[in-house]
């Protein structure tokens, strides 16, 4: 089925948000159409667990009105289970693209093959090569099955692989999708899914009418923030569960009950809050700084400390950094040292301090080329006693020669500062375009500053000098 608002329709009835993901369909739907053909191209959806990427197949396939099917490639490892095994073996099969498509009935279904990711390879073969010939538009018209022995066309089926990172796909496999990128959801977009799609899939499930419970947004906001931290909904999901699940034994018991969930009600079903809403904390001290970090389930701030103590100039590291992160507190170091005149700072300073940096929350590994700046800025704090503006986050690379260099996950990241109270937020000047691309009520109340240079980020961080440096005092100390 090509009509085109239909599907539209289905698409935005079953997910909310994915605009640009809705967007392409819509496009491949319409060359289909003009084309008169049903030769379709390999769509990879890419983004943390949870935020509906199978579930998009399934309304893809509903909005075309074609067979669904789904193949897991989790953990396969055996290259027989893609191109089946040869006759002569016993117990002989088809592979599972073959299987599914027979399972369909049809020779156009919508195929999804769930994480793309986690093929693995062993003795067996090595399945991600196999898949090459079944993901490629020029290669699969002739697709050749060990158990078939006969060509089979699969130009026909739209597939559409899911996956959680792109590092583990084979470079020429990646090569043969086009990839399109799902990132999380915003606090905003969260309390539309809850209140249209969980709420009553939820209800349903519980055999309860939608008259039997209601939730304002407020509930679904304290839902999101205090109980669940993640990009997708999958968690939010289970907590909407626990509390139509409180409704429903109440009903069957005949007792007394709200109808209307309020905060104070989610605080007695689900008890005390998991996470703190206010992550941001006041920089008091000298040589404390919030950087923004980007992990799997989402954006996360995070604190740098650095200390100084009488000592030899020696460097310490703690809080589980990798090496990326190691090399990006040297670099800061190397450059402030070579800089020492232009942040009027003693060179012998570094020979009579030993210096440790510190990221909080040391049972978590962190790594990552996006500290750069948060641990120059560290550093030059502690080193001029210089406090840090509050209120204010940052993200990005830094060079030797004190360039700012762009870095990725931006969105997530900004959607983490404003979650943690953040106002003001310092990016590399090339990070534009990404904030460009962000939709104007995400970062409506925040202030960005584009920086090329160490310098200019730090005449935004670090606020003018109100007492005599510590350092100065020191050196003169020693001097007399």
């Amino acid at each position: 089925n090509f009509d085109l608002k239909r599907a539209k329709k289905i698409l935005d009835a079953d997910h909310f948000g994915l605009e640009k993901v809705k967007d392409r369909i819509i496009e491949y739907l319409a060359v289909r159409k003009l084309k008169n053909d049903l030769k379709g191209p390999i769509l990879c959806l890419f983004g943390p667990p949870g935020v509906g990427k199978t579930s998009l197949g399934k309304s893809i396939a509903k909005a075309l009105n074609r067979e669904y099917v789904r193949m897991s490639l989790g953990g396969v490892h055996d290259e027989a289970e893609i191109r089946g095994h040869r006759k002569t073996y016993i117990g002989a099969m088809p592979g599972k693209v073959i299987q599914n498509i027979n399972k369909a009935k049809y020779s156009n279904p919508v195929f999804v093959l769930d994480e793309i990711d986690k093929v693995s390879s062993d003795f067996r073969g090595d399945p991600s090569s196999a898949l090459l010939e079944v993901l490629d538009p020029e290669q699969n018209e002739t697709f050749k099955d060990n158990f078939l022995e006969v060509e089979y066309d699969l130009s026909k089926v739209l597939f559409i692989a899911t996956a959680n990172s792109l590092d583990t796909i084979q470079p020429a496999l990646r090569d043969r999708m086009e990839i399109i990128e799902i990132t999380g959801y915003t606090l905003e977009e969260k309390i539309q899914i809850a209140k249209k799609h969980l709420l009553p899939k939820q209800l349903e499930e519980h055999g309860l009418k939608s008259s039997q419970l209601s939730m304002d947004k407020k509930s679904f906001a304290k839902l999101v923030d205090d109980y669940t931290r993640e990009s997708g909904v999958r968690n939010l999901e289970r907590k909407v569960g626990a509390v139509v699940r409180d409704a429903a034994k109440s009903i069957a018991m005949e007792e007394e009950y709200q109808k209307k969930v309020t905060p104070e009600e989610i605080r007695r079903i689900l008890g005390a809050e998991v996470f703190d809403k206010e992550l941001y904390q006041d920089n008091k001290h000298a040589g404390v700084v919030t950087g923004l970090a980007w992990t799997s389930v989402g954006g996360e701030i995070l604190f740098i400390e650095s200390s100084l103590s009488r000592g030899k100039g020696k460097l310490t590291l703690s809080g589980q950094l990798g090496d990326v992160m190691k090399e990006s507190a040297m670099t800061a170091l190397s450059y402030l040292k070579s800089n020492a005149e232009k942040l009027k700072l003693d060179y012998r300073v570094f020979d009579n301090y030993d210096l440790h940096i510190h990221v909080p929350a040391g049972a978590v590994p962190k790594d990552g080329p996006s500290a750069g700046i948060t641990m120059l800025t560290s550093l030059a704090s502690v080193f001029t006693q210089r406090k840090v503006k509050q209120k204010l986050a940052m993200t990005g690379e830094i060079t030797l020669r004190g360039k700012v260099l762009p870095v990725g996950g931006i969105k997530e990241k900004i959607l983490a500062a404003k979650r943690a109270g953040i106002k003001e937020i310092i990016l590399c000047q090339k990070n534009k375009k990404d904030i460009d691309e962000i939709d104007d009520r995400y970062v409506k109340d925040l202030k960005f500053h584009f920086a090329e240079t160490v310098e200019e980020v730090l005449s935004v961080a670090l606020l003018p000098q109100k007492v005599p440096n510590a350092m100065e005092l020191v050196i003169t100390e020693q001097k007399s």
